[in-house]
């Protein structure tokens, strides 16, 4: 019998189509039933069934990821100089936002001096000096995460500092070996003493990259800029022909050359180790655990008190914000007592900040005095007085609660209660402050900054209030106007470490639109190192017309490739 090819290619098919599934009988008979151990672990229930190791490390990984946003902020941010291991172990073992809330709380609480009081100057004063080194120690990363910001933020300012921002032609003392070099920028910073480290303490810091970011060395030769450079920056001891300049590179701490005392200076190798190792340790707790938190105050009821209130959002580090709250009084709305030819009001001012959850994590309070002569009071009550109070937040959303009593009449009190969401400043994004109008810029001495009234960093600037949120602020023509602003995480170029943006500021008409002054520059003007600015300037404004206005500052950077503006309205009368 003959067969086509066809008949054949479909005889195959059928034939193995038939095979597979006699095939997968087969299989299904030959595999063995279940034990009934193995029935009895599949109805199981799975919550009760041991983990693998590859679940249980899995699970381990996915806890220790909970900790995140603000929180993790919180601990490797705000607290990482001043936080023991201890408290970081402990505060990363909690499970809740609840219970880090009430870690936070009771953290800053055993480090505050005066326990009784609603203010906490540990924890004002440690965000001050956040503030203080981000103003002035940025290098192409914020001033907190330089070695001048931790010495800064852990020990305060020095007692004196001898500073070298050029380097340049340098006499070294003699023991260092004597003689004269060329260095690159230092900076020696002194302390008198120091609790748990000692006195006369000095700390060398050196920008061998030429950047602005100053690093902390125990090597006093690491300046020299001509020590790897033969026949130059010689010592005393070499110019002598008494040693050779091979003989600093002999190993030991320091590079410094032979010299009359040298071998002194060497005996102190592990001095400046332990010291190193003393200074970037966290500092001591020096007060005892509280168990009780600060007491509830009750709100003043009764009849109303005017007075305007302003709240300002200021960057600290990406996880805290300072809000400054300004409360405007007008002397007309308050109460004045006449004696002895001279004419007082006092208001007492209690403030209270809280979560949704109705829980306090700010609380200030103080009184407010005005006096003026007896003859001039008609005159001073058209004049109006600011309160104001700094306030270390995390972001998100709070209610502020103000109340104010007349304290020569009891009965005539005000109150203020609204919500406030607090910002979220992201690394990775182009932001900005709040833009502060005032009529005033003033510098502050370095014993000043960050403290007193309407202080930011080293500027006092007190801001002008708006009797509505949709009130702009008034100026009259022989008045100036002062602005205020600081931009956030300008883009920093990798080989130069600068950066490099475009910063507008204009006045506008409100009413036709036209640009009545503008004014552009570079960044690096402002700091070029820095990806956080400050934009301040006091401007006359007697050649503008009674109208209204609006400033606004642009910020182009060039190297993130993001743009962002802020404005603010006013009027001049």
């Amino acid at each position: 019998m003959t067969y086509s090819r066809s008949s054949l290619f479909a005889t195959a098919v059928l034939c193995g189509l038939f095979a597979v599934p006699a095939a997968r009988v087969a299989a299904q008979q030959s595999t063995p039933a279940p034990s009934a151990g193995t029935a009895a672990q599949d109805d199981q229930d799975p919550l009760k069934r041991k983990r693998s190791d590859k679940e249980t490390l899995d699970a381990r990984k996915e806890y220790r990821q909970e900790l995140k946003g603000a929180y993790k902020s919180w601990l490797e941010q705000d607290v990482s100089y001043i936080i023991t291991d201890e408290e970081r172990r402990a505060f990363k073992s909690l499970s809740n936002d609840e219970e880090r809330e009430s870690f936070i709380e009771n953290f800053w609480l055993r480090r505050n001096p005066n326990p009784d009081s609603p203010e906490n100057e540990f924890r004002d004063e440690h965000y001050r000096r956040i503030q203080y080194a981000n103003d002035h120690f940025a290098a192409g990363k914020p001033g907190w995460k330089t070695d001048r910001g931790h010495i800064y933020i852990a020990f305060g300012a020095p007692d004196s500092k001898e500073s070298h921002p050029s380097g340049g032609a340098y006499q070294r003392p003699i023991e260092e070996g004597g003689g004269q070099t060329s260095t690159f920028p230092f900076e020696t910073w002194h302390y008198r003493y120091l609790e748990g480290i000692g006195d006369n303490i000095d700390i060398e810091f050196v920008d061998t990259c030429q950047c602005g970011d100053y690093h902390f060395t125990i090597d006093r030769s690491e300046k020299d800029a001509l020590l790897r450079v033969p026949g130059a920056g010689l010592t005393q001891s070499e110019e002598m022909g008494m040693s050779k300049k091979a003989d600093r590179f002999k190993g030991g701490g320091e590079s410094l050359g032979l010299g009359p005392q040298a071998s002194g200076q060497n005996t102190k190798e592990f001095d400046r180790i332990e010291l190193a190792a003393k200074l970037f340790a966290p500092p001591p707790i020096k007060f005892t655990d509280l168990e009780g938190f600060i007491s509830e105050h009750t709100i003043l009821t009764g009849p109303p008190l005017p007075f305007d209130v302003r709240t300002d959002f200021v960057r600290v580090t990406e996880s805290t914000v300072l809000v400054p709250v300004t409360v405007q009084l007008r002397n007309r709305d308050l109460t004045f007592v006449t004696k002895d030819g001279v004419s007082s009001a006092s208001v007492n001012i209690l403030g209270k900040v809280t979560t949704l959850t109705h829980k306090t994590v700010q609380s200030f309070e103080s009184t407010v005095s005005v006096q003026e002569p007896a003859e001039l009071l008609e005159k001073a009550l058209d004049s109006k007085n600011i309160y104001w109070q700094a306030l270390p937040l995390l972001p998100g959303l709070y209610r502020i609660d103000i109340a104010i009593k007349d304290v020569n009449n009891p009965d005539h009190v005000g109150l203020y209660g609204r919500g406030i969401n607090v910002p979220t400043f992201d690394d990775e994004k182009l932001s900005t402050s709040s833009l502060i109008l005032s009529d005033n810029l003033t510098p502050v001495d370095s014993h000043s900054v960050g403290t007193g009234t309407c202080v930011i960093g080293d500027i006092k600037i007190c801001p002008r209030v708006q009797t509505t949120p949709t009130t702009p602020v008034s100026y009259k023509r022989n008045q100036n106007l002062a602005f205020w602003m600081q931009v956030y995480n300008l883009g920093i170029d990798e080989q130069s470490k600068s950066n490099l943006a475009k910063v507008t500021y204009q006045i506008t008409d409100s009413t036709t639109n036209s640009v009545i002054f503008e004014k552009e520059m570079e960044s690096k003007e402002l700091g070029s190192h820095s990806s956080q600015l400050t934009v301040e300037k006091l401007l006359p404004i007697a050649g503008l017309q009674p109208g209204k206005y609006k400033v606004t500052i642009k910020v182009n950077d060039t190297i993130s490739k993001q743009e962002i503006a802020q404005s603010a309205p006013f009027v001049v009368e």
